[in-house]
């Protein structure tokens, strides 16, 4: 269940603009003098004498010293400046040396080492334990037999991880498996804030009380279809429900499952069904296929359990019980609809809506079965999805390339795009009169439909299509230059004109939407809340549930009315600002502020810049003029900026980006060296509509030249909108090192769980490609707060990583180096250390907000990735172990939240979403597990989506307030905006990075133009990458190439925004 990554449009307002990317972005640029201690020197955390991994010389240090990424191995200096390593050994899962004496893969003794080598321990608490996880019993001393972990099971491999016992803890062991890991229990329920209730779109599911039995289903011959599947079966209930089956009326999957609400009157039995094909209006004897099907017992689905589970007095999830009641509940509207997912589609659900270039968008619903606190519930939720219209083939290939296509032959570019839109699409013939038969297209002709040719006979007698299509239909084919549609298998081609083929209905458009289709769909599925609501009551209505005959038939009953939910309003946290500003401090009023009459905290220093104008529109004056007012308004909000550039403004042409870049940069840098100053800055203009430019720029910007830059579109530069100037101005700062605000309670030491020892907070995501680019890599990205105890600067390292791979493969790994030997390195290592070289303390704490993991992998994700967290930590220094809580982060979720009285304006924003801050941790939450909703953000349009916030790993023992609070209060210092943002901030630069790190992949162009790259482990800064291994099967297991080296100076700051 590898989710596809969000690159959706970002939302409006606040959380809009370009997106971004890579490379430890800690530190700052100049400090101005009321910034806080800056990097400090290399002072070691162990002494002198076994100094490694921490101090010296590495690190992210003055511009140029790389950080290294050499390990401590057996006590000895191994930082010498910034080396690239060996490659990484291949197999990147498990299998390290521990940092005390690292350890050749399959514990060979090393240099001054001992010959077990005592791998780092993976256990919950430095603290008293946690109670939510089931203390196993510690391993013994089983490290001789120690296998290579990349070989062994995952259960395996975490067993023997030994269990370091520190004096007076209790210390948690390593979970041996996944079964036996318990995620942490609610420590209670949280109490600050505003009492009031929402309403909820999930609907109580009475819990069933009948003997549910599974069969296993066989139909031979097989077939792929889910469609032909469930035709068999729905034949087989209709000829044998009353004889064979016991009247019961069986549910089913479509694949191998066969549920039913009490035993069949066999163990086994064998049926002979036949399916007579359509009508396909021919008048020909339709075709008969004759199918094998044998249902066996295969087990008992338990309800029991489940309600233990709902009750608490379980921990596991049955899921087989689970899924029988979610598929009961998907029969019907199954055979009504669409099915896509857990939706379903429907023109009859809403109207459709053309999308542009041949595609249209369907209404629908979404519908999923989940435990909560207050039971069952079934969760609803509007949709909408991309479908191909039903169009004539030439209509559709018309609208696709936007143009007459009758005035001019087809390019090479335009055949392309018509054999990618129609590759695997359903036509129906329509120059046979009532006989509409079926074919999906396999490709294109090469040739155009005149010169086609195929043999009739024997002899190999050949004759044109043109004539074919004359003689035997008296069809006379108009578009004899264009080619035909090859149909069937590529033995045996059948080809079609375009001009007598149809789009056949209802067929998905699961492939990469444009800018244009995307904001049509957008306006589609953008609902205010209240109508999204009563979209949703009609949804339940019109589904009857109550009238279902198989919700009847297992005894689900479904309530109609939306669950009412107890939540709280958070209050906003007050947020510090300048001194010299005359707003020293300043309290959100939902959910928003603005920048007047406050300067920032510590404004960064821009003392040389240039710029270059990409825009034919814009004349230099206006670049000009626009630059002298951004400056003001930089210098206003509390910058030191210099009004006037180095060089005065230049205009190029977009195909020109890399010779003009490259030569403005070195002609300022050639004024700036006799002085000995560096460039701070490079403002852009560009056009509107820029293709691949703005990428470009930024690659050779962060990973050629070393230097940030702002890009400022065409339209912004005309209307010089004050608003806008100043949210550039927040931008431009966090990139030379500035910080724009900081919490209060950070400032005054008063946050629970971070105030009172050094702690670093991490977010991570991963992003991956768009579906059909088959070949490009997935990027992660990590992000680590560099100031303590103000949290807001963030730097951040990006890794490419094998396709669609979601677990990081870079947070930890080692490799061997021909002089040093076992050296180890990896993105948590880097970021420790800097945060240590930028605050002159290591973290005593570690809050870990991963984004975009779905519940499939949570066990996955936090076995690895906390691993890795592990064995950094270890790397560093003997027994450094800081406890660690590890919180997913969730919004491709379909809970919403409403007000309860819409009118009632104290409890909805302006645009009648719930109020920010609004956070619920009962009743629609986990049973028993620490999860909770907050919407942290004011709603702009549309329904707002809360963030969903599960803890898999508390070593921290948070409470429900401080978790919650937390959070809440730092989705309001994200750096790009005045406005408290939807997901917490360190997650949502994770984000940016990893989305900018796509620009950095050479383009290959593919034949749809997009970038896709056979490219890439490894990541700005780091070495080579081995084979990172993927969930999605072998082919995901070449190398892949790395990101090109963000540029030191680059990494220090917050970049990316």
């Amino acid at each position: 269940m590898v989710r596809k990554k969000r690159t959706d449009v970002p939302s409006a307002g606040g959380e809009s603009s370009q997106s971004h990317d890579t490379g430890v972005g800690s530190g700052q640029g100049p400090q101005p003098p009321q910034q806080r201690g800056g990097y400090s020197g290399g002072r070691g955390w162990v002494p002198q004498s076994q100094q490694a991994g921490w101090g010296g010389d590495s690190g992210v240090g003055g511009r140029g010293r790389g950080m290294s990424r050499q390990q401590y191995a057996g006590g000895s200096p191994e930082f010498q400046g910034r080396g690239r390593g060996g490659p990484i050994q291949q197999g990147s899962r498990g299998g390290y040396g521990s940092g005390r004496g690292g350890g050749a893969r399959g514990g060979g003794p090393l240099p001054g080492g001992p010959s077990r080598p005592p791998n780092p321990e993976l256990h919950q608490a430095t603290q008293p334990f946690q109670a939510a996880v089931t203390p196993q019993p510690a391993p013994s001393e089983a490290g001789s037999s120690f296998r290579p972990l990349e070989h062994a099971p995952l259960a395996e491999q975490l067993q023997q991880l030994s269990i370091q016992q520190e004096v007076g803890q209790a210390i948690q062991p390593v979970p041996p498996s996944s079964k036996s890991v318990r995620f942490p229990l609610r420590p209670g329920k949280g109490c600050t804030g505003t009492k009031c209730i929402v309403k909820a779109n999930h609907f109580f599911a009475e819990l069933p009380d009948k003997d549910l039995h599974q069969y296993d289903v066989t139909i031979t011959p097989e077939v792929a279809s889910r469609g032909v599947n469930r035709a068999v079966m729905q034949q087989l209930v209709k000829l044998y429900q009353e004889s064979h089956l016991g009247k019961r009326l069986p549910a089913y999957d479509g694949r191998k499952s066969l549920y039913t609400a009490g035993p069949l009157p066999f163990v086994s039995k064998e049926f002979k069904i036949t399916l007579i094909d359509d009508d396909d209006g021919s008048g020909m004897q339709r075709r008969e296929r004759e199918f094998k099907v044998v249902i066996k017992l295969a087990a008992r689905a338990d309800l029991h359990h489940l309600g233990l589970f709902l009750q608490g007095k379980q921990a596991d999830a049955p899921q087989e019980a689970l899924q029988v009641l979610d598929i009961v509940l998907r029969e019907l509207p199954t055979t009504r609809y669409c099915p896509v997912g857990r939706s379903f589609y429907s023109p009859d659900l809403g109207r459709r809506q053309p999308l542009g270039e041949g595609l249209e968008s369907w209404r629908g619903f979404y519908q999923s079965i989940r435990p909560t606190q207050m039971g069952l519930s079934l969760n609803i939720d509007m949709s909408s999805t991309a479908f191909i219209e039903p169009l004539p083939v030439i209509d559709f290939v018309t609208q696709l390339l936007n143009r007459d296509v009758s005035s001019r032959p087809l390019s090479d570019a335009d055949r392309v795009k018509i054999k990618k839109a129609l590759r695997g699409v359903k036509v129906e013939v329509t120059h046979r009169g009532n006989m509409r038969r079926k074919y999906r297209i396999s490709g294109l002709t090469s040739q155009a439909t005149r010169e086609l040719t195929f043999p009739v006979d024997e002899r190999g007698t050949m004759k044109s299509v043109v004539e074919y299509f004359s003689e035997t239909y008296g069809f006379i084919i108009q578009h004899t230059q264009w080619p035909c549609l090859q149909v069937g298998n590529q033995q045996r081609p059948n080809y079609l004109p375009m001009e007598v083929c149809k789009i056949v209905e209802g067929q998905r458009y699961s492939k990469r939407l444009n800018e244009r289709q995307i904001t049509a769909l957008l306006k589609v599925t953008c609902q205010r809340p209240q109508e999204r609501e009563f979209d949703i009551m009609k949804t339940v209505q019109h589904n009857a549930y109550h009238k279902d005959r198989y919700a009847k038939e297992f005894g689900i009953k479904i309530s109609e009315t939306l669950a009412s939910v107890e939540a709280r309003i958070l209050p906003a946290p007050w947020l510090k600002y300048h001194d010299t500003g005359r707003e020293k401090d300043c309290l959100p009023q939902v959910g928003q502020w603005n920048m007047m009459n406050k300067k920032m905290v510590n404004g960064g220093t821009v003392n040389n810049w240039i710029c270059i104008n990409f825009s034919r529109q814009v004349q230099d004056t206006v670049a000009q003029g626009f630059c002298y007012e951004l400056a003001k308004m930089c210098y206003i909000s509390g910058m030191a900026f210099t009004p006037e550039p180095v060089l005065p403004p230049i205009s190029s042409r977009p195909e020109q980006v890399e010779k003009v870049l490259k030569t403005r940069y070195h002609d300022a840098m050639t004024k700036l060296q006799a002085k000995n100053k560096d460039l701070d800055l490079l403002i852009v203009i560009l056009p509107d509509n820029n293709g691949s430019l703005y990428g470009d720029l930024k690659r050779i910007c962060e990973t050629d030249l070393g230097i940030v830059s702002q890009c400022c579109l065409t339209k912004h530069v005309f209307r010089m909108n004050k608003q806008y100037l100043a949210n550039v101005a927040l931008k431009i700062n966090v990139k030379v090192g500035g910080r724009n605000t900081v919490l209060v309670d950070a400032i005054s030491r008063r946050i629970p769980l971070v105030s009172d020892r050094p702690t670093i907070i991490f977010g991570a995501d991963v992003t991956h490609p768009h579906p059909g680019e088959d070949s490009s890599p997935s990027i992660a990205a990590v992000v680590a707060s560099q100031d303590w105890p103000e949290i807001t600067k963030y730097a951040g390292l990006v890794c490419a990583q094998a396709h669609r791979q979601e677990l990081i493969q870079d947070l930890f790994k080692t490799w061997q180096d021909p002089v040093r030997g076992t050296v180890s390195g990896g993105m948590i290592k880097e970021l420790l250390i800097s945060f240590r070289r930028a605050t002159g303390q290591k973290p005593q704490r570690i809050i870990f907000y991963r984004d975009g993991v779905s519940e499939g992998q949570f066990y996955q994700v936090l076995l690895y990735e906390l691993d890795a967290i592990r064995k950094a930590c270890a790397s560093l220094e003997p027994n450094y172990q800081p406890p660690v809580t590890f919180v997913v982060v969730q919004k491709r979720h379909h809970t919403r939240l409403f007000a309860n009285n819409h009118n009632d304006r104290h409890s909805v924003d302006r645009s009648g979403n719930i109020l920010p801050g609004t956070v619920v941790d009962s009743k629609i939450c986990h049973p028993t597990e620490f999860d909770f909703y907050l919407c942290s953000h004011a709603g702009i349009q549309g329904t707002s989506r809360p963030a969903h916030y599960h803890v898999l790993w508390d070593e921290n023992k948070f409470t429900a307030d401080a978790l919650q609070s937390l959070t809440n209060n730092l989705c309001y210092t994200y750096a790009r905006c005045t406005r408290s943002v939807s997901i917490v901030p360190p997650a949502y630069y994770a984000h940016l990075a990893a989305f900018r790190a796509r620009f950095y992949m050479e383009p290959e162009t593919s034949d749809s133009g997009s970038m896709t790259s056979g490219t890439a482990a490894g990541r700005g800064g780091m070495g080579g990458g081995a084979g990172a291994r993927s969930t999605r099967g072998p082919s995901a297991s070449a190398a892949v190439r790395p990101l090109p080296a963000l540029k030191e100076n680059v990494k220090r700051v917050m970049f990316y925004c």
